[in-house]
């Protein structure tokens, strides 16, 4: 197994862990606590914290870190859909689920979408309730509902409207 690194970002909604390899993120999660950073980061790393200042400060919509995800064939197509979710967006679990072919699988998309290892690169707080309203997010729904209204003041989209 190839090595992997860490660090934090302190950003407005707490701190961040970001973790990957030489070449990839891996996971980018909400944390309580800021343990100590790998040394000798690789510029993916520093890329991806870079892109997450910028993101914050409304100077970004879209990721460019490589990254790379594990988890089920199930998991990844859900994770790949949600990847197609324009910045200032927004969708339903069962419109995820009809995208992947399979109206029942709504269940099966919001528990992949509550897995999702890269939080905001991989936009899972961009699903929300076929009613409008806010349903699950790992970081807290607080943190889901400041960023979407992050990213419709930014887009000039309401951020609960499809």
């Amino acid at each position: 197994m190839k090595k992997q690194f860490v660090t934090y970002y302190n950003s407005p909604l707490g701190i961040m862990e970001i973790k990957g390899g030489d070449a990839f993120i891996c996971e980018v999660n909400f944390v309580q606590e800021e343990y100590e950073s790998s040394a000798d980061l690789p510029e993916n790393i520093l890329e991806c914290k870079k892109e997450l200042e910028e993101y914050f400060a409304g100077k970004r919509k879209t990721f460019s870190v490589k990254i790379k995800v594990e988890g089920t064939v199930f998991q990844k197509k859900v994770w790949k859909q949600l990847l197609k979710i324009k910045f200032g967006d927004t969708t339903s679990y069962l419109s995820v689920s009809k995208d992947l072919g399979d109206v029942k699988a709504i269940r099966a998309v919001g528990t992949a979408n509550g897995k999702n290892p890269i939080a905001i690169i991989i936009p899972c707080h961009r699903v929300i309730g076929s009613d409008g309203k806010l349903t699950g997010y790992a970081g807290g729904l607080w943190r889901k509902q400041w960023l979407l209204e992050h990213e419709g003041n930014i887009s000039g989209n309401n951020p609960t409207l499809f």
